[in-house]
């Protein structure tokens, strides 16, 4: 999901901008934890690790009703965005706080959930964070995790613009100690933090009409210019600002694409503790 819940040595490629939650906030249950909900029950205790904006998490609340319901990221921002929306809904069920993934504030056992979207591909250490994850686990309770695989993105029409961001977002991932392709790992650090049993799946958001072209494309061609991708690919030296307003005009020419489309990847895993 949301992802600011790491070290000190951690770094968020993303920031907190504005494009970069306007993106999150349309996240839902259903496009986003589809691979879980058919394993839900009303009464489950759940935490979503890394929880952002909360719009996935406020979903799962309702889901799990009367069952407890805890949201946590590091970043203060966005879980004060998170509890006014989840004031405006009404949940009764459901907390936010701020928390850390390498060392969760709960006792041994407390969830019989545990979930965590687009987390690990954000972690210099993610099979440690699994393995806190599991131990927050009761036994018998689900792991699910839910990461994109850059590397399998894919687009059309051809773009020498965005085939420079792609190689751009890894260049900079890598210089955090990040892994953009961790969809392809998933099944590996679950199996590393101690899980057997794993079921996995693919899933993909796919923006195909005018509209969706235009709101992907809107969001990037922002991010490339003001979040923490272009501040951190400044940073580091790996690009210009020249070359940040060039990725940005191809992201919007991309959009207006006859025919255009935009698959991002994501690769599932269930496991039982």
């Amino acid at each position: 999901m949301y992802l600011d819940d790491m070290t000190p040595l951690d770094r968020y490629t993303h920031g907190h901008h504005e494009s970069v939650l306007r993106s999150h906030t349309w996240r839902t249950a259903q496009n986003s934890a589809g691979f879980l909900l058919d394993r839900l029950k009303s009464g489950d205790s759940l935490l979503d690790v890394g929880c952002g904006p909360g719009t996935i998490t406020m979903d799962l609340a309702e889901l799990v009703a009367p069952g407890p319901v805890v949201g946590i990221d590091r970043s203060k921002e966005v879980i004060e965005r998170a509890r006014e929306a989840a004031e405006a809904r009404a949940l009764s069920n459901l907390s936010f706080e701020v928390g850390d993934v390498y060392e969760l504030e709960f006792e041994d056992s407390s969830f019989d959930v545990v979930y965590a979207h687009q987390v690990l591909q954000h972690l210099s250490e993610p099979t440690r964070a699994l393995v806190e994850m599991r131990r927050a686990l009761r036994d018998g309770g689900w792991l699910a995790v839910r990461d994109a695989d850059y590397g399998e993105f894919t687009w059309s029409p051809p773009s020498d613009g965005l085939t420079r961001w792609m190689e751009l977002y890894h260049q900079i991932t890598r210089k955090n100690g990040a892994e953009a392709d961790a969809g392809r790992y998933l099944a590996e650090w679950v199996e590393a933090a101690g899980f057997d049993s794993l079921e996995r799946s693919r899933s993909d958001w796919t923006y195909k009409s005018v509209e969706e072209r235009e709101w992907w494309a809107d969001l990037w061609a922002d991010r490339v210019l003001y979040s923490e991708f272009a501040r951190q690919g400044l940073e580091y030296g790996l690009t210009t600002s020249e070359e940040l307003s060039e990725i940005s005009d191809a992201f919007r020419a991309w959009s207006h694409s006859d025919n255009g489309i935009f698959v991002v990847v994501h690769e599932e895993v269930l496991a039982r503790r």
